[in-house]
C-alpha cells in the first residue's frame, strides 16, 4: 500500500446548528447523505452551472466537534471560505479553514482505521482520504501499514484513473460538471433539493446536451503540455490537460472526436500523437451512468 501527503490540498471546517441544510442548499451533493467515516465529492456552482470549486467532504465525529469537512484545492480555499460566509446571511454557521492536510492512501486496505478517513468516492481505486496536520504523515503511514511516498506517484495514479483535476484538465468557473464528468464520479446528486446552479445541471442531464467531456488518452514517447490544443489536421478539437507515464486527460469535443474516430483521422497535441484510452466513451449519452 502507498501513501501521499498531497500539498495541494486544504480543509475547511464548516459547522454550526443549521450547517447542513445550510450547504444542502449551495452545492451539488446530498448532505444528508453524509456520517462520518463517509465521503461525497461536489462542488460550489456559479448560478450559471459552472464549477466554482470542486472537493471532497465528510462530517466529523462528535470527537472532533462535529460539523462538516471539505478537502478542497489550498489557492482555493481562502476564496471557497469567503464565498460561504457570503451565502450564510442569517444562518447559524461558522466557516473555518483548519491547518490540515490531505493523506491519500492507495493500493491495499487500511491496516486502521484513522479518525478523519473516509473512502474516496469517485473512483474505488482512489482509495482512501485521511485529513492530518503534514507533520503526521510518517505517523499515520506507519499506523495504516502504507509506504509514504512523493505526491507525484499519487498524481500518476490520478491520470491513469482519468480522474479530472482542476486548475490542470480543466479551467474553474468555465467548465460544467456535465464536462469534468462529476456526474460519472458521483458528484452530482440529481434527486436532492435546489442548490446554486442545479437548474442548468439538470437540463444538461435530462436532455443530453454535454458535448465537451474529460476523456482519458494514451500517450506515445514524450507528454504535450498542458494547454495545448487537441487537434484533428488543422482543427482544434479540445485542449490537453494532465500526463504522466504515458497516459493523460484532454477535454474534448466528443462529436467531433468521434467524426474524427469514425473517419480515421489521428488525434495530436502539440505535434504528439494521441489514442484514446477508451475510444466508445465518446458515443456514451450523457445521462447514462458509468459502471
Amino acid at each position: 500500500m502507498k501513501s501521499a501527503f498531497l500539498p495541494d490540498r486544504g480543509v475547511i471546517k464548516v459547522a454550526g446548528e443549521d450547517a447542513r441544510n445550510f450547504l444542502n442548499g449551495l452545492i451539488t451533493t446530498d448532505v444528508d447523505r453524509l456520517k462520518p467515516g463517509l465521503g461525497r465529492f461536489g462542488a460550489l456552482l456559479t448560478p450559471q452551472g459552472k464549477i466554482i470549486v470542486d472537493f471532497l467532504i465528510t462530517e466529523a465525529p462528535g470527537g472532533h466537534g462535529g460539523g462538516f469537512l471539505i478537502d478542497c484545492p489550498k489557492p482555493l480555499a481562502d476564496g471557497l471560505a469567503t464565498k460561504l460566509k457570503f451565502y450564510k446571511l442569517r444562518a447559524k454557521v461558522t466557516v473555518d479553514i483548519l491547518d490540515l492536510g490531505v493523506l491519500a492512501a492507495w493500493d491495499g486496505q487500511l491496516a486502521a482505521q484513522p479518525d478523519l478517513a473516509f473512502a474516496d468516492p469517485r473512483n474505488a481505486e482512489l482509495g482512501s482520504r485521511i485529513l492530518i496536520p503534514e507533520d503526521l504523515k510518517q505517523k499515520l503511514s506507519d499506523l495504516i501499514g502504507a509506504e509514504l511516498v512523493d505526491a507525484s506517484e499519487y498524481e500518476a495514479h490520478r491520470i491513469a484513473l482519468g480522474v479530472p483535476r482542476g486548475g490542470l484538465d480543466f479551467i474553474y468557473s468555465d467548465a460544467f460538471p456535465h464536462e469534468t464528468n462529476m456526474d460519472r464520479l458521483a458528484g452530482v446528486d440529481f434527486d436532492k433539493g435546489c442548490y446554486v446552479g442545479q437548474e442548468v445541471v439538470s437540463r444538461m442531464q435530462h436532455r443530453g446536451t454535454a458535448r465537451t467531456r474529460s476523456v482519458k488518452v494514451l500517450l506515445e514517447d514524450s507528454s504535450p503540455e498542458v494547454g495545448v490544443s487537441v487537434m484533428v489536421g488543422d482543427r482544434s478539437v479540445g485542449t490537453m490537460g494532465s500526463s504522466a507515464k504515458g497516459k493523460g486527460i484532454a477535454l474534448v469535443r466528443i462529436d467531433r472526436v468521434a467524426d474524427a474516430l469514425d473517419a480515421g483521422q489521428p488525434l495530436t497535441a502539440g505535434g504528439l500523437t494521441l489514442k484514446l484510452a477508451e475510444p466508445e466513451i465518446v458515443r456514451i449519452p450523457a445521462k447514462q451512468p458509468i459502471a
